[in-house]
């Protein structure tokens, strides 16, 4: 018994060496991975090692995808929640005979609210229908049935409602709400019925279909500065010279079908919002083209950028027809505050037409190339100056200014 039991502790400690040292074998041949794994996965101050990390780009969106990024126009459909039917039923309980109705009511159904939110700056969230949560329906034991939840849209300041081409609201408030649709009534259950008269009602009614509306969306105020131009006047290209907005810009004439939005950063938390208008041609108050749709963006800012294209004979022609398209849209558009942008100087015929255009033009012309950059400060050094003039003037007429 001793041989056999000395035998069976020797091969057990034998076994026990030899699973030892694979595990150690397999963990030796491990180890690198798992340091190449853990190298991959940690992160190092060295700063070698974090400039070869490369941070991910966003790839460049194509002008289908760019018109969904800012909307200042929404068609919507709006369908509140139908109520919740009554029930009729009568109580039941061992031992008592003729309980009575004991139905409960159906809930209401959800409204759809309309709310401000000065985080949101476009209507491009929003869909084109909305249908509300339904009222549940009563239960036994006079149980009511829950109202239906209700959905709220946000939407940003200066919002203007529209039913039938009429205002129906005026969002200008953080945080204003204004109910668009209202939810059914719940239907009525036999207990609702019960009386002198009547002491074993069956009439249960069902919830009534909630509110159904056609609101139009528009933005009262789109941007403080609009830019205004002729195609291929080189808007687009100067927005994103001046701002981070990224619209569609080509070495071919092309014009912008859909607004664009850029904001301008000073010192002291101040942004100015500037739009890239799609150009109008001649006959654009005439609604050719797509012209009033363009002129109902421009109507909405608040001081205008005039660009001209001096590579073009006689640019000052342009800024007499721009004008003239403004004025008989609105009386009095055109003489808001502005200002008058040359742009395309880099271009050798740009440059023999400055002057000219100078002469032919009393005020302030502002000279640049949004291609190589030439003479930006000046124009926002004057975009500055516009944007604090309209603070000042909000403030003397006690208003408040928009802030983007």
């Amino acid at each position: 018994m001793k041989k056999a039991e000395m035998m069976r502790i020797t091969v057990r400690a034998w076994l026990e060496s030899q699973s030892i040292w694979a595990d150690s074998h397999t963990r030796c041949s491990l180890f690198p991975q798992k340091v190449k794994s853990w190298h991959k996965n940690l992160s190092t101050t060295c700063s070698i090692c974090s400039k070869s990390r490369r941070l991910e780009c966003k790839r460049n969106l194509s002008e289908k995808k760019l018109t969904r990024c800012f909307v200042d126009h929404r068609k919507v459909r709006l369908t509140a929640g139908k109520g919740g039917d009554g029930i009729s039923c009568f109580h039941s309980e061992p031992r008592k005979i003729y309980g009575g109705p004991d139905g409960g009511d159906g809930g209401d159904g959800g409204h759809i609210i309309l709310k401000v939110d000065q985080q949101v700056k476009s209507l491009a969230s929003l869909l084109p229908l909305y249908r509300g949560f339904n009222g549940e329906k009563g239960g036994s034991k006079n149980c009511y049935g829950a109202a239906g939840k209700s959905i709220y849209l946000k939407v940003p300041i200066g919002t203007v409602v529209k039913e039938d081409n009429e205002i129906v609201a005026d969002l200008n408030q953080h945080g204003e709400e204004y109910v668009a649709v209202y939810g059914g009534t719940g239907g009525k259950g036999n207990r609702f019925f019960l009386a002198n008269d009547n002491r074993a009602p069956t009439m249960a009614t069902e919830g009534e279909p909630g509110e159904e509306r056609v609101l139009n969306l528009e933005l009262k105020t789109m941007a403080h500065a609009g830019m205004v131009g002729f195609p291929n006047a080189g808007k687009s290209s100067l927005l994103r010279a001046i701002s981070n907005a990224k619209p569609a810009v080509a070495s071919y004439p092309f014009t912008t079908l859909n607004p664009h939005v850029g904001i301008v950063h000073y010192e002291g938390y101040e942004q100015v919002s500037v739009a890239d208008v799609p150009g109008i041609i001649k006959g654009a108050h005439q609604n050719r083209g797509l012209g009033l749709a363009f002129l109902k963006h421009i109507e909405r800012c608040r001081f205008l950028l005039y660009v001209l294209d001096l590579s073009v004979p006689e640019p000052w022609t342009q800024l007499r027809d721009l004008k003239y398209e403004l004025e008989q849209y609105e009386e009095g558009l055109s003489k808001r505050p502005h200002a008058i942008i040359g742009n395309k100087l880099d271009l050798p015929q740009a440059k023999s037409n400055l002057p000219l255009l100078k002469e032919q033009v009393e005020q302030r012309v502002i000279p640049l190339s949004a291609l190589t950059g030439d003479n930006l400060e000046e124009l926002l050094l004057h975009l500055k100056d516009l944007y604090d003039h309209y603070v000042k003037t909000e403030e003397r007429q006690s208003c408040k200014p928009m802030k983007w």
